[in-house]
C-alpha cells in the first residue's frame, strides 16, 4: 500500500516494525503450515492480560491504531462522551492476507477492540486467587505497550516533548486533533476517560538507533566513554568553521518516511559525499547530531499540520517570548526566512518547539547526549530520577539496575492506580473519598502532590534499597545523585570501563592533551578551561574546540599502541602507563519543586546560542536529506 494512502487511512506512518508488515512478512517468507495453523493473534501486552485474567483480551484502541490496520474514527473527537466507533481497514487485511478471505481471517485473529480504555478489564484469575492468594475481587487493568507506558510515567503536560532513546528511537508528544498524515504516527491517548474530550498522542520513529551507535563506538572508541568524550569535546556540526560542517547518515535499515527506501551510511564534508571524515573523532557526535536533528526537522513538519494544536500551551520559560515584527506588506519576516532558505519553516525560531525535553534511555545517560538534546531543542532537558540514580551503577544499559523501576512498569502502575480510584469512587456511590480530580496527568500530579505536602518536601525513593526517610537521591536541588552508600551489591560498584588507550593516544597525536591548541593560534589554558574537566560542560558550546579538519586520515584507532614503546615519566624504555576512565553519567542539576514531586530531574539546560549555531547547520541538513530520498547521491 501506498504510504500516503496508509498515513491517512489508518494514521500510522508504514514501517517494518508494524504488526502488518510482520503479518505480511510471515505469509511470504515463513512455511504455509505456519500461517494455517494460527488461529489467533495477541500482542504481548494482550497475551499477559490474558495470562492474568484467564482468558483472552481484547487490546485497547492504543495499541490497535498501532498496527497499521486499524481505522480509528474520530467522529466523536472534541466532542465529550461521544467517541467515535474504529474499525479494521478490509483494504489492509486483503493485502496482508492477500486475499478478501485471508483478510475476513485475519479479522477474526484479532478480535474485537476496546476503545474505551478508562475501566477495569476483568478479575483476576481463579487461579491465580487459589495458587497465590488474591482476593476474588481483585481487578485487573489494561496492559498497553511499553512505549506507551513509558509515557505516561512521565505525566508529560501539553508543551513537552518526550525523546526516548532505545533500539527503535522515538519522540512522543500530546496531540489535540486527529489528522493522521504519512509524516507522523497518531493514537488515542491510552488513558482517558469516556467523558474526557478525546485527546492523542503523536509520535515521530527512528529505527536507526541504538544499532547505529554501538557500531560507531565499535569503529572509532572501543568504549562509551570514550564515545561520551567525543561528543563532548567536537564543537557542533564537527568543525569550528561555518561553511565546513560534517554531516553523516546512518541508515542500516529502512526507516519511517522520508528515508523508507534509503540504506547505507552517506558523510558529507563541504556538501560532498566522502567515504571518511578526514578526522575520525567527528563520527561519534555528527551521528548523534544527525539523529537529534532529525527529530527537529520532523517535528517542525508535524507542527505546521496543527495536530499538536495551538501554540498557546508551549510557554518558553528560558527566554522571553516578544511577538515578531511585520513588514509594510503585513508579512512575517520569519516567512521570508524560510523561504529564503527553501525551508517550510523558521530553523531560527524556537516557539513552536517543545518547552521541555523528557529523555529516557541509556543513551540520556551520556552528558554529552542531554545536552545535545536541550541545545538542538533550546529546552531544559529532564530524566526520571529513578533513571539518573540507575546510570550512576550501570550506565550503558537500557534495563535499569537491579532495585530500580523501569519506566514502563511504573506507567503501568500508575494507570492501574487511576482506574482503581475511578472504580472505587464508583464502588462507595460517587463520594468524594478515592475520586480524581481530572484527566490521567492531572490525577497523578496530585496524588504526587499530596504526598510531597505530606512528608515535607521528601523527594520520591528512587530504588528499593534506599531506606525510607533516607537521602532523597535526585530529587529537588540535590545537585547530585544519590550516594552509594544505602546500596547492597550491585549498587554498591561503580563500573570502569577499559580500552581507553587508543583514545588517550589519539588525542595525543591530534595534540589536545600535549599542547591543547585549538584552531585560533590560541591554547585552552588561555581560556582558563580545564581539558579534564571539559566533560562537565555543555559539549555543544565549546565552540573552541576543533576537530583539525586539515589532518589527513588517522590511524589511531586502529593502532592503539602507536606509541607504546614511549618510556613513561620516571619509567624505563618500553613502560606503557595503564590509563582507565570512569564512565561519568548525567547528575542532577539544581531542580524545581514542581518536577521534583512527580520524579523529574533536571540534566541539561537550554543555551539559545547553541541553539542558533544548529540553526545555521538545519538548512544544509535539509537539503542533504532532500537528496538522500531523492536517490541523488
Amino acid at each position: 500500500m501506498d504510504i500516503r494512502l496508509q498515513g491517512a487511512r489508518v494514521g500510522t506512518c508504514a514501517n517494518a516494525s508494524l504488526l502488518a508488515a510482520q503479518l505480511l512478512r510471515v505469509r511470504e517468507s515463513w512455511t504455509s503450515d505456519v500461517w494455517s495453523r494460527t488461529g489467533k493473534i495477541q500482542l504481548a501486552s494482550q497475551f499477559l492480560a490474558s495470562m492474568v485474567v484467564g482468558e483472552w483480551v481484547n487490546m485497547g484502541e492504543s495499541e490497535a491504531c498501532a498496527t497499521g490496520m486499524w481505522v480509528h474514527a474520530s467522529a466523536g473527537a472534541g466532542t465529550q462522551g461521544s467517541p467515535g466507533l474504529g474499525r479494521w481497514d478490509e483494504g489492509v487485511l486483503e493485502i496482508v492476507g492477500g486475499s478478501r478471505e485471508e483478510g475476513r481471517r485475519i479479522r477474526t485473529w484479532l478480535g474485537d477492540v476496546e476503545v474505551a480504555s478508562g475501566r477495569k478489564v476483568a478479575h483476576i484469575s481463579r487461579y491465580l486467587c487459589e495458587r497465590y492468594g488474591f482476593e476474588s475481587d481483585t481487578i485487573v487493568t489494561p496492559f498497553t505497550s511499553d512505549y506507551l507506558s513509558s509515557y505516561l510515567s512521565l505525566c508529560p503536560s501539553p508543551g513537552d516533548a518526550v525523546l526516548s532513546f532505545g533500539p527503535m528511537d522515538t519522540l512522543i508528544t500530546p496531540a489535540q486533533h486527529y489528522l493522521p498524515t504519512r509524516l507522523y504516527s497518531l493514537f488515542p491517548h491510552p488513558a482517558q476517560d469516556a467523558s474526557e474530550k478525546r485527546r492523542y498522542i503523536a509520535m515521530l520513529s527512528s529505527r536507526n538507533a541504538d544499532v547505529p551507535r554501538a557500531l560507531v563506538r565499535d569503529m572509532y572508541t572501543k568504549s562509551w566513554s570514550a564515545f561520551d568524550r567525543l561528543v563532548a569535546i567536537v564543537p557542533p556540526g564537527g568543525s569550528i568553521g561555518l561553511d565546513d560542517k560534517l554531516f553523516s547518515f546512518w541508515l542500516l535499515q529502512g526507516d519511517s518516511y522520508p528515508l523508507s527506501h534509503v540504506k547505507g551510511i552517506y558523510r558529507f564534508e563541504t556538501g560532498i559525499k566522502v567515504n571518511e571524515f578526514r578526522d575520525l573523532r567527528a563520527n561519534p557526535r555528527c551521528l548523534l547530531e544527525s539523529q537529534v536533528l532529525s527529530f527537529r526537522f520532523r517535528w517542525s513538519k508535524m507542527i505546521a499540520t496543527g495536530v499538536l494544536g495551538s501554540n498557546n500551551n508551549r510557554s518558553r520559560g528560558n527566554v522571553a517570548q516578544t511577538p515578531g515584527p511585520t513588514s509594510p506588506q503585513g508579512q512575517n519576516p520569519r516567512s521570508n526566512i524560510a523561504s529564503s532558505l527553501g525551508l517550510s519553516f523558521d530553523p531560527y525560531d524556537y516557539s513552536p518547539l517543545p518547552a521541555r525535553i523528557l529523555v529516557t534511555g541509556a543513551a540520556a545517560n551520556f552528558p554529552s547526549v542531554a545536552n545535545l538534546a536541550g541545545d538542538v531543542f533550546n529546552a531544559p532537558v529532564f530524566m526520571p530520577s529513578t533513571q539518573v540514580d540507575s546510570a550512576q551503577v550501570v550506565p550503558h544499559r537500557n534495563a535499569p539496575a537491579a532495585g530500580f523501576p523501569g519506566r514502563a512498569s511504573l506507567g503501568g502502575a500508575y494507570f492501574a492506580r487511576w482506574i482503581w480510584g475511578k472504580e472505587r469512587s464508583s464502588a462507595i456511590g460517587g463520594s468524594s473519598t478515592g475520586r480524581g480530580l481530572g484527566g490521567f496527568e492531572e490525577e497523578i500530579r496530585r496524588l504526587h502532590g499530596k504526598r510531597w505536602v505530606a512528608s515535607s518536601g521528601t523527594p520520591l525513593r528512587t530504588n528499593v534499597n534506599t531506606p525510607v526517610g533516607g537521602n532523597g537521591g535526585s530529587g529537588a536541588n540535590s545537585g547530585t545523585s544519590t550516594p552509594y552508600g544505602h546500596r547492597s551489591g550491585l549498587g554498591s560498584t561503580v563500573f570502569v570501563e577499559e580500552e581507553e588507550e587508543e583514545v588517550e593516544e589519539m588525542e595525543r597525536a591530534s595534540g589536545i592533551l600535549a599542547s591543547s591548541v585549538f584552531a585560533g593560534g590560541f591554547a585552552d589554558r588561555d581560556l582558563g578551561r580545564d581539558i579534564s574537566r571539559m566533560r562537565t560542560l555543555t559539549g555543544s558550546t565549546l565552540d573552541t574546540v576543533t576537530s583539525s579538519g586539515s589532518m589527513g586520515p588517522s590511524t589511531t584507532f586502529t593502532t592503539p599502541d602507536l606509541n607504546s614503546g614511549a618510556g613513561s615519566p620516571g619509567g624505563g624504555v618500553g613502560a606503557v602507563v595503564p590509563q582507565t576512565t570512569t564512565l561519568t553519567p548525567v547528575t542532577a542539576l539544581p531542580t524545581s519543586d514542581a518536577e521534583a514531586q512527580i520524579g523529574l530531574a533536571k540534566v541539561a539546560e537550554a543555551d539559545v546560542d547553541a541553539f542558533m549555531t544548529y540553526a545555521a547547520i538545519v538548512p544544509e541538513y535539509c537539503r542533504l536529506e532532500g537528496m538522500l530520498c531523492k536517490s541523488l547521491v
